[in-house]
């Protein structure tokens, strides 16, 4: 493994991925819009609406009166009114979902345009007859996907937490954002939904040849986000440490099944066997 190399070409990329605004214009404005504006009405409509006037609150009142016997249920029936008790609900369980979006779309775009993207450039042949292992290849590529869409991240939540914490303070007196759940969520899930989403791409990568299919095939790998999103709105499940940790492990036991598969293509010409001619 020559490490010099692979941070060369992760860097390339990383260089690559910056002067792109068609990459990070949508990645920087997807945060804004999660981190910002979305928990900055959500909280100051929670505070200055009537409760009887908020869509959907008799669906929160009955999540709350569903939930079992536990240090949540603590929590929220010690809140002085419902008003509270759906800020509470939406910073540290209904926003966690949506958060996730962030490091899968990342990785969705920065990955398609890391791999499909020398294939429209016409630079994947040049590549592939370099005097470069294909395992040092890969890495620099995961690496160049991997280390922006965690560090996108990780600031978006910098940021939320910013305006979480300076909307709710006077509520609470104390900060809500971090707690235990979102310290999960942020070192154990994001980095792991992170690799599953790029080697999902890299597969994708090999059997596509442009950017926008790609992307489009990419993107299904948000759709088990999404059903999260939905049950949590349901009040069929919240997402809590235990349940953080298990999506976690399947990941992980998925990552390793398609690392496996990704091996198994230790050969140029079929790992990008559709490469532009």
């Amino acid at each position: 493994m020559n490490k010099k190399l692979i941070w060369t070409i992760a860097k390339k990329d990383i260089r690559a991925i910056t002067s792109n605004k068609q990459i990070w214009l949508p990645m920087l404005i997807l945060p804004v819009i999660l981190c910002v504006f979305m928990p900055g009405f959500v909280i100051y409509f929670g505070k200055m609406a009537d409760v009887a006037s908020i869509n959907g609150i008799d669906t929160l009142k009955m999540m709350i009166k569903n939930l079992p016997e536990g240090e949540l249920r603590d929590m929220l029936d010690g809140l002085k009114d419902e008003k509270t008790q759906l800020i509470y609900l939406f910073v540290n369980y209904l926003l966690m979902p949506l958060f996730l979006l962030i490091p899968v779309l990342s990785s969705v775009m920065i990955a398609a345009n890391s791999f499909v993207g020398e294939k429209e450039r016409r630079t994947l042949e040049s590549l592939l007859f370099a005097p470069i292992q294909i395992k040092d290849l890969f890495i620099g590529k995961v690496l160049a996907s991997f280390i922006p869409t965690i560090a996108l991240t990780y600031g978006s939540f910098i940021l939320c937490a910013i305006v979480v914490n300076s909307l709710t303070y006077s509520t609470f007196n104390q900060m809500l954002l971090p707690n235990t759940n979102w310290i999960i969520l942020l070192f154990l899930l994001v980095p792991v939904i992170s690799v599953f989403t790029i080697l999902f791409n890299v597969l994708i990568s090999a059997r596509v040849k442009g950017f926008q299919e790609a992307q489009q095939l990419g993107g299904t790998v948000v759709l088990p986000v999404i059903a999260i999103m939905v049950s949590q709105a349901a009040g069929l499940f919240l997402l809590n440490p235990i349940i953080i940790v298990i999506i976690a492990a399947v990941l992980m036991i998925v990552n390793y099944l398609l690392l496996n598969r990704i091996a198994k293509m230790n050969e140029r010409h079929v790992l990008f066997e559709k490469q532009v001619h």
